[in-house]
């Protein structure tokens, strides 16, 4: 069967752009026993994707130039010779390397695929129910350590990371404060997401004064999603024994040179500061406990969720180069 596929045609330097991809037509063979022909539904886009493509050692393989771009991903099975799958059933990949390539359809072992539970609409297991949602519960829970009554400040709060963990504070009896680039995203959080005080990193020149403005007795946990300037700003404000959960540093990944910023290495001292780095492939024995948990909130309405959907399997480069300039309200994803 003749498929459409998109690689990687070179390795950006900087923002990545049109001429990063390359869409091609290429033929299928048919599925052997034991495997699985797949046709992608959905695809997850997400900012750690921009480090894949430089040839740099990291918790995750680089792409290859000329080879197929991945990603999470929600499947239909098209055609098995696998007993454990049925025509119809929803897969996604799983074990070492759980993507899809960006193809019109693939081709997996059955081994390396799981049915997923279609009472469920597809696209949670992306992000409520997928890598975001994972990624702010242990993040939150196992490093932030949050208690009643703490300021807990979220950088990039209106992402699909963001806008959980700014919840899961709420639940867990915490003040909820997120940053947001425009008034649709600050008032979206406030609105929909009821984080107590959020601000417009984009309206407020003075970062430093707003966040002393809504953070008036400091911040003791703050969930760094962007990095930058405005995890420059938001240091000065962190409490004594403050925690920062640090998960990804997206005002960072395009830059050509390595930015010199403040020495936050004193203040960690003197305010006996923890920082911890993390990837949610460091929680992998306990992701049975966080969707658990995830889904217990949910079904009790005490986590909403919000996504944004582009159609067109051609739209998934722009999509991705999206996230980089905040064309989304929480996860983004592709529907095929």
């Amino acid at each position: 069967m003749q498929i459409k596929q998109i690689l990687l045609a070179s390795r950006p330097q900087g923002l990545p752009d049109d001429h990063t991809f390359n869409t091609v037509k290429s033929s299928l063979r048919e599925p052997q026993p034991g495997e699985v022909l797949v046709k992608p539904l959905y695809f997850s886009v997400d900012p750690y994707m921009r480090g894949r493509m430089n040839d740099a050692k990291s918790y995750i393989p680089p792409f290859q130039v000329g080879e197929p771009i991945e990603s999470g991903g929600v499947g239909e099975v098209i055609t098995s010779r696998d007993d454990q799958f049925k025509t119809g059933d929803l897969v996604m990949a799983t074990g070492a390397r759980p993507f899809l390539p960006w193809a019109t359809a693939a081709i997996f072992p059955g081994t390396h695929l799981r049915k997923i539970d279609n009472s469920i609409p597809p696209t949670y297991y992306l992000g409520l129910l997928g890598v975001p949602g994972l990624t702010a519960y242990f993040g939150l829970v196992d490093i932030g350590k949050p208690k009643a009554g703490e300021t807990v400040l979220v950088s990039g709060a209106a992402g699909a990371v963001g806008i959980i963990v700014g919840q899961i504070a709420k639940i867990m009896g915490c003040r909820a404060v997120g940053i947001a680039g425009g008034a649709e995203k600050v008032n979206l959080l406030t609105d929909t997401f009821h984080f107590d005080a959020a601000i417009d990193y984009k309206g407020n020149p003075n970062l430093d004064a707003a966040i002393a403005a809504v953070c008036p007795n400091g911040i003791d946990i703050y969930f760094d999603n962007v990095g930058g300037e405005i995890s420059d700003a938001v240091m000065r404000h962190l409490n004594f024994f403050a925690r920062v959960p640090l998960c990804g540093q997206i005002a960072l990944y395009n830059v050509t040179e390595v930015p010199v910023g403040p020495r936050i290495q004193p203040l960690m001292v003197t305010r006996s500061v923890l920082m911890q780095g993390f990837t949610i492939g460091n929680y992998s024995t306990r992701f049975g406990e966080g969707v658990k948990q995830l889904s217990e909130w949910i079904k009790a309405g005490q986590i909403k969720y919000t996504e944004t959907v582009i159609e067109g399997f051609d739209q998934l480069p722009a999509a991705l180069l999206g996230l980089f300039s905040g064309k989304n309200s929480g996860k983004m994803v592709v529907k095929v």
